[in-house]
């Protein structure tokens, strides 16, 4: 394998390293926002909220705890923690080509 082409496989496991963690943050964010009772009037948190629901829309009402704050917390974790091993595992396999 060319050092070129090796190169292009990193960078390329790199780019998909960091949107996963920044998903993973994006989420992790809204459920502390969550969690605290962020003014969901405020730019910031509309802004974290909708895009927290948008990157989780297949877990965030997945489950159906009596709690909101539980249904927020494994809901929305769930994606959180789906994006970071997904998004690692396809870097690494990147890598290893």
């Amino acid at each position: 394998m060319s050092p070129r082409h090796r190169s292009g496989t990193n960078e390329a496991a790199r780019v998909v390293t960091v949107v996963a963690d920044v998903m993973a943050f994006v989420i992790g964010l809204w459920i502390l926002m969550y969690l605290l009772d962020a003014n969901r009037a405020n730019d910031l948190v509309s802004f974290t909220q909708h895009t927290a629901r948008w990157l989780a829309a297949w877990s965030y009402d997945l489950f159906t705890f009596h709690d909101a704050w539980a249904r927020v917390v494994a809901g929305y974790g769930l994606a959180a923690v789906v994006y970071l091993f997904a998004g690692h595992a396809i870097a690494n396999r990147l890598r290893r080509y």
